[in-house]
């Protein structure tokens, strides 16, 4: 079999202190990165609408980035999504490290990686491979992945998941809560514990590489043969609940069309598509792939087909849920307040009694962010302020106890995913017609 070099790695901590210790040495470079000023600043800025930014040097958000990544598993998920468009509470310098986070994470070493290759297929697992390259193509918070070819000429992408993540979740999500609660980012009268329950649930299911198989399978039925995408198909004969064997999938990380060599058609188009799929996938398939990571997607140069990757985080979403979600999308198209507020408590986000002047406010909110599907023509998102102003008024009404109740905790991972994809548009500086792409699926 040829092999390939591979880097030195670092082993993923597994025992429950060792992850804490990693935990709060990075809590520590966060700290001690903002500074006493830099916290009290942000204490007495958050409630009053004032722009609260954390400035971190380069140096210290380095050490906390590559902090997270040695961990891996829900800590470094929760750096992931600091990192996905950090330009309103960091730094430009600070975000741009921090975005490290999104592509890769600390490979294990080559001990603990044959380790967990003999424990899924067995000693002598190598016979089953013409070559199988020791160094990963990518790294994340759950497992990386490898290139390999099988005796019989299949050319495999193999995730391979880290070796303890899974035990590592329960106390990953309790050690979050007890920095959560600590750190006083909730406003009183918010439990964060459902959020963090939800999340815990998610990541387990994301550790089941098998599960994950059967999602990609169960999403390709639902999208059909969509010229726009390509998913890899399982090979199930070398999949296990910690080993998920695919096809190799070619192409670049679809937020490098923003290099100039790429024509702005070119990004127009992409975010046309994966804004396109993002309503089917709630409106149409009532199963959606909540993980909104850049690199989940590869464009391919020549074809302009985008491969969609990590299915781990797929979620089905009851007839009832989309119902409501509809409901709310057509109010707030047609601008209709009374069947907003309706739609809102319908789905939990203000309750029926809720003070005029709160159901007030959060109309308006509602309605500022659903400014690209109201806007007829296409929507440029490239020069949209929309997230920064999303951002300043949801904050004020965050913690001044606008949001007396809060939306079933599986919506969570829903405003991710939308959030996400507006996000990418904005990476992108696309221009998407996404009114009209509202009205074909609503």
């Amino acid at each position: 079999m040829s092999k390939a070099s591979s880097p030195p790695g670092i082993a993923v901590p597994r025992k429950r202190l060792s992850r804490l210790w990693h935990l709060g040495r990075a809590t520590g470079d966060l700290a001690a990165g903002v500074g006493v000023r830099g916290l009290m600043e942000l204490a007495r800025n958050r409630g009053g609408g004032q722009d609260a930014r954390i400035r971190l040097s380069p140096e210290h958000t380095r050490r906390f980035t590559e902090r997270l990544a040695r961990m891996r598993g829900a800590v470094m998920k929760m750096g992931q999504l600091m990192s996905m468009d950090g330009s309103d509470i960091l730094t430009p310098e600070a975000a741009e490290i921090l975005s490290a986070l999104r592509e890769r994470a600390e490979p294990m070493p080559l001990s603990q990686l044959v380790q967990v290759l003999e424990a899924e297929y067995g000693r002598g697992w190598d016979k089953a491979f013409r070559r199988f390259e020791f160094t990963p193509i990518a790294s994340a918070s759950i497992g990386q992945v490898h290139r390999a070819e099988t005796r019989d000429g299949r050319r495999l992408a193999l995730k391979i998941q880290f070796p303890g993540v899974r035990d590592s979740i329960d106390s990953d999500i309790d050690n979050l809560a007890f920095l959560g609660r600590t750190l006083g980012v909730t406003p009183e009268g918010v439990d964060l514990m459902p959020f963090l329950e939800e999340a815990r649930g998610q990541l387990h299911r994301e550790a089941d590489y098998r599960a994950e198989a059967d999602a990609m399978d169960a999403y390709r039925a639902r999208l059909g043969e969509d010229p726009g995408f390509c998913i890899p198909h399982v090979h199930r004969d070398l999949s296990t609940r910690n080993v998920l064997a695919m096809d190799l999938a070619t192409g670049i990380p679809v937020d490098r069309l923003t290099d100039p060599a790429h024509r702005r058609a070119e990004r127009d188009r992409a975010a046309t598509l994966l804004m396109r799929l993002t309503l089917r996938e709630l409106f149409e398939f009532g199963l959606v792939q909540t993980d909104p990571n850049f690199g989940n997607y590869l464009y391919d140069e020549g074809s302009g087909r985008i491969t969609l990757l990590d299915f781990g985080a797929t979620r089905s979403v009851s007839p009832e849920l989309v119902a409501g979600y509809r409901r709310l999308a057509r109010a707030v198209i047609a601008d209709d307040r009374a069947e907003m507020r309706a739609a809102a408590v319908a789905l939990g986000y203000m309750g029926a009694n809720d003070p005029v002047e709160q159901v007030e406010a959060m109309l308006d909110l509602l309605r500022m962010s659903a400014e690209p599907l109201r806007q007829p023509g296409q929507y440029d998102f490239g020069t949209s302020d929309l997230f920064e102003r999303v951002y300043r008024r949801g904050r004020e009404m965050f913690y001044s106890g606008v949001f007396s109740t809060a939306p079933a905790a599986e919506t969570l991972f829903l405003h991710r995913k939308f959030m996400g994809s507006f996000m990418l548009s904005r990476r992108l500086r696309a221009r998407v017609q996404l009114s009209e792409l509202a009205r074909l699926c609503l």
